[in-house]
């Protein structure tokens, strides 16, 4: 009896995962499964303060870029320096990050306003925050 509970249980819980695993290709969200993330030199950053803000970036793809596969994720801090200013004021923030990117869109063209069967590049994420907060993420495109 107990071993059967447990071998419920087991299945119960691989399913589970399977699930998540296979959720988004079957709700058509983006996907950030194979992303390749480099990060480079910061003296601004922390490395875990970097993929907070990569994390929030992989977030809205998969909720936002349906059809879509981020193929890779980038902080340079030099191309970050020279843009985030603007962009801090912009958003009344104590500070701006951006991040740029490249992902494959399939047949579908996303959401429709990206062109199908094409890869993007030098995508920019902007990101904000304001004191040790989180990252949000503002505005992205070319």
């Amino acid at each position: 009896m107990k071993d059967q509970k447990k071998l419920r249980l087991w299945l119960l819980l691989i399913l589970i995962a399977l699930a998540g695993m296979f959720s988004q290709r079957l709700m058509g969200g983006g996907d950030t499964s194979q992303t390749k993330r480099i990060i480079g030199e910061s003296s601004l950053y922390s490395q875990a303060e970097i993929e907070q803000m990569m994390d929030t970036v992989e977030s809205t793809f998969r909720r936002e870029f349906k059809g879509c596969t981020l193929l890779e994720l980038k902080y340079d801090e030099a191309l970050s320096q020279k843009q985030s200013g603007d962009w801090a004021e912009q958003y009344q923030a104590d500070e701006a990050a951006v991040l740029t990117s490249s992902f494959d869109v399939d047949g579908s063209g996303g959401d429709g306003s990206l062109n199908p069967n094409s890869t993007y590049s030098k995508w920019l994420w902007v990101l904000t925050r304001n004191g040790d907060g989180n990252w949000k993420l503002q505005t992205w495109g070319y």
